[in-house]
């Protein structure tokens, strides 16, 4: 006799942990860059050099790279940026984890800010959260079928789970050449720059991924010229295209991490050899999962005719997608220019980033609550300060509808803004409009009984002779074929032609004969 079995490829976090990083520094104004007379705006990232897992615990050492926009303490006030980076090395108590686990990071820069101690040097501020986990992978072993060579009645049942079909990082390189519009001076240096990720789709095929978004790109750069005018350029860029990969099918669910790992923005000649040209280049780092939704036929029972056969249950632990769903809600808001600001006399670029205070599972779906933070660089028309800033933020609370979502399941949540629109309603206020996009793959767990080994053993020959040769039953509430042949160790299949049965459906009240086959 042998049991017949299946190979489920699982994922599950192994163990997790997180933790608050607070940095503080003061950094000096490189020689190359002017005086600092006011401070415009600032933005970080924060960037992991090394992980290095141990017994309990994890090392890691990056740093925030940071950069701020200023108005220069010159004859003239010009804007100018300075970059610069704080190294950390933190030690992280995380139980569970080995050395030879391989650690993943989120990384969140929850707060930076900058201020002005003189005009030489800047005190740095930022407060940064990591979260750490490790993922594994494992295999439930599910006996699907049996195979014997004496009498064995077995029955199967129907499991929906969710396989992990592929595990891989691949990278998406986007290339895009822009050249200034007429009436744009010349490039002469490029200090300061945004470039953010918008909505991006993936499509599965027949071993291919699709990948379709938006960049969108602003920079400002001092032009060529007597001046030097300060001028500003910005873009969203469509891309798209498709990877390869190998064992992919249209029906598949795809868990996707898309994020930008590398950009560079490169000033180059045109025909004319004036420098007219932006050459912008990206790398995309994906971190995918695909999972293949299935169902299988597992045993769920057996019992021998001619042995005692019992089955040997243990206990697997599987899940399968709930739900992958997207919402859109919809946010607005006035911001004030603070008081001893500038007023404002033109809008040059606006931005917005979503920073989810608190992710619950409720009744519904996944209720979601933060604040959309939007900041806009404007020009004053004041040559003592010719740029300043305007930001505020804006609470949201939304439901990502989840039907049949349960405290037990586990949940991906990624966010990002679109239609971002901020207009001046006068010279001290702007009106913000957004609407924030939320994307959510919810997974159930269940623990499934499960057939791991069957026991024989010769039938008691006592029992078998208290067992009556011919019996007259009468079903009661609860009776199932299968369950009077395992009492009376008799075939279903044999109940159901002694009864001239078309199905296995029985009835309280029902009469059948039932004819032991052994002796």
């Amino acid at each position: 006799m042998e049991l017949i079995k299946k190979n489920i490829h699982m994922d599950r976090i192994k163990c997790k942990a997180s933790t608050q990083i607070t940095m503080e520094d003061d950094i000096n104004i490189t020689d190359s860059r002017p005086d600092v007379y006011q401070l415009i705006e600032e933005q970080g990232e924060v960037v992991i050099d090394e992980i290095r897992a141990v017994q309990d615990h994890v090392y890691i050492k990056g740093k925030l790279e940071f950069c701020v926009l200023y108005l220069s303490d010159d004859d003239v006030r010009r804007p100018a940026s300075m970059e610069g980076s704080i190294p950390f090395d933190e030690q992280i108590y995380m139980e569970g984890v080995v050395p030879t686990d391989s650690v993943s990071v989120k990384k969140d820069l929850e707060d930076l800010s900058v201020g002005m101690i003189n005009s030489r040097k800047l005190s740095v501020q930022a407060l940064i959260r990591l979260g750490l986990y490790v993922e594994e992978l494992y295999d439930e072993e599910a006996a699907v079928e049996l195979s014997s060579n004496e009498p064995v009645e077995f029955r199967q049942k129907t499991i929906n789970l969710a396989s992990l079909a592929i595990q891989k990082k691949d990278i998406f390189r986007i290339r895009e050449e822009m050249e200034l519009p007429n009436g744009y001076p010349n490039i002469f240096d490029i200090f300061w720059q945004t470039c953010k990720l918008g909505e991006t789709q993936f499509r599965l095929s027949e071993g291919k991924l699709s990948i379709q978004g938006e960049v969108q790109l602003f920079f400002l750069y001092e032009g060529e010229g007597e001046n030097r005018p300060v001028m500003w350029y910005e873009a969203k860029i469509p891309f798209s295209g498709v990877l390869d990969c190998q064992g992919l099918r249209e029906r598949m669910v795809d868990d996707i991490t898309c994020q930008i790992g590398h950009k560079e923005l490169e000033v180059k000649a045109d025909t004319d050899g004036e420098e007219r040209i932006v050459g912008l280049e990206i790398v995309l780092d994906l971190d995918m999962k695909i999972y293949e939704e299935e169902q299988t036929e597992i045993l769920s029972d057996i019992y021998g005719v001619t042995r005692e056969m019992e089955a040997v249950a243990g206990v697997g632990k599987l899940k399968q997608p709930l739900m992958k769903n997207m919402g859109k809600t919809k946010i607005s808001g006035r911001f004030k220019v603070a008081a001893g600001l500038p007023k404002m006399q033109q809008l040059c670029h606006s931005e917005c980033d979503i920073q989810m205070a608190e992710t619950k599972i409720v009744d519904e779906g996944l209720r979601i609550t933060g604040a959309a933070a939007v900041k806009s660089l404007y020009g004053t028309g004041d040559p003592e300060v010719p740029y300043d800033s305007i930001a505020g933020t804006i609470p949201f609370s939304y439901v990502l509808e989840i039907p049949g979502i349960s405290p037990e399941c586990t949940y991906k949540l990624d966010s990002v803004p679109e239609d971002l629109s901020v207009t001046m309603i006068d010279a001290d206020e702007v009106e913000v409009k957004a609407v924030l996009d939320f994307h959510g793959i919810v997974f159930s767990h269940y623990e499934e009984p499960m057939i791991q080994d069957v026991k024989v053993t010769d039938l008691d020959p006592d029992k078998l002779s208290s067992l009556p040769g011919i019996v007259a039953y009468i079903a009661r509430e609860g009776d199932s074929l299968w369950n009077i042949g395992k009492k009376y160790y008799v075939p279903v299949s044999q109940i159901k032609d002694i009864n001239e049965l078309t199905s296995d459906e029985i009835h309280p009240g029902d009469k059948l004969l039932i004819v032991k086959g052994i002796s």
